[in-house]
């Protein structure tokens, strides 16, 4: 918390939240020293906030009964905050919370003071962001809306899954625990009963989804940031190198946030680094660069460049097969 204003806020929230609070509770929170807390308590009570405390085990920290802080007390940048959080909900999760999203931005609208709103006017004239999800998504809306439900509630679904190694799809029944945006796509995680573990699956690859009645009980250590940082299905798993030689050194230097490093080269080239989920996936990146550079590592993404390329010279050398 970088500001005083910001911390007596947070100070009448953590109060407000729960009576009867420690000294060295509250300073752990705000992350001060307990000189500190007595410090914004007295600053408190200067304007006005009703606080008293009391001695003993039980005692400590408290608002007066009944005192309410004012709604939505923002700074600007609180407000910009609130405002591009809300728009990246609807831009990542589509209709899923797009309404919700909007309601929520007329809302704050409404109720901010006249430098609040004129801070927000700016934030949505210069800063935008967009492009997100590489997936499209429209065809998946459905699915994530029947997935949210089952998750809220709980509730098994009977789905028919392709997954890439399998190319006929096949029927599973799922305890969908989180989903999760990452790398461009939607994934389900949860309870797969076929293989009695937790599995992802790519919501794009669902065929059918048919909620069902029965519900499931979600095991009270699964953590759902624990499973992203641990399953190697969300990490990078290859670490290419690319080569641009010097007429195409500024290809890459232009898109500097592609890569894990960039290392200009004493002959005009740069050669650059990217992780990459699967060979696939690494492959499309590499051929997005057309002919202006040159895999080189690893060996296995050098074959399936080649490869791929083959094939697109081979659709085009007859045009009859347009």
């Amino acid at each position: 918390m970088s500001n005083t204003a910001t911390r007596l806020i947070t100070l009448i929230m953590l109060l407000q939240r729960r009576p009867n609070q420690k000294a060295g509770e509250l300073a752990a929170a705000l992350g001060v020293s307990v000189r500190s807390l007595h410090r914004y308590m007295a600053m408190l009570e200067e304007i006005g906030i009703p606080i008293y405390s009391e001695r003993g085990p039980q005692g400590g920290f408290s608002l007066v009964r009944g005192y309410k802080m004012p709604p939505l007390v923002f700074t600007p940048e609180e407000a910009v905050a609130v405002y591009l959080g809300a728009s990246l909900v609807a831009e990542m999760w589509g209709r899923l919370y797009e309404e919700a999203a909007t309601g929520a931005l007329a809302k704050l609208d409404n109720v901010l003071p006249a430098e609040q709103r004129h801070e927000v006017a700016w934030a949505r004239r210069k800063l935008v962001t967009t492009g997100l999800h590489r997936g499209a998504q429209e065809p998946v809306a459905p699915l994530l809306e029947k997935l949210r439900r089952a998750t809220r509630e709980r509730r098994q679904v009977r789905m028919v899954y392709r997954s890439r190694n399998q190319p006929q799809p096949v029927e599973r029944i799922f305890d969908p625990y989180a989903l999760v945006h990452r790398w461009g796509w939607w994934y389900a995680i949860g309870a797969c009963h076929l293989r009695q573990a937790i599995r992802s699956f790519r919501v794009d690859r669902i065929a059918e989804l048919v909620l069902l009645d029965e519900t499931f009980a979600e095991p009270l250590d699964f953590d759902i940031q624990a499973y992203l940082a641990t399953d190697m299905r969300f990490q990078p798993t290859l670490h290419v190198r690319m080569r641009f030689p010097p007429h195409f050194a500024q290809v890459a230097l232009d898109d500097r946030t592609q890569w894990e490093t960039v290392e200009e080269q004493p002959d005009g080239s740069v050669i650059v680094s990217l992780p990459a989920t699967d060979l696939e996936w690494a492959a499309s990146t590499v051929l997005a660069y057309g002919g202006t550079a040159v895999v080189l590592a690893p060996e296995e993404l050098r074959h399936l460049v080649r490869e791929r390329a083959l094939g697109v010279a081979a659709l085009h050398e007859d045009l009859a097969v347009i």
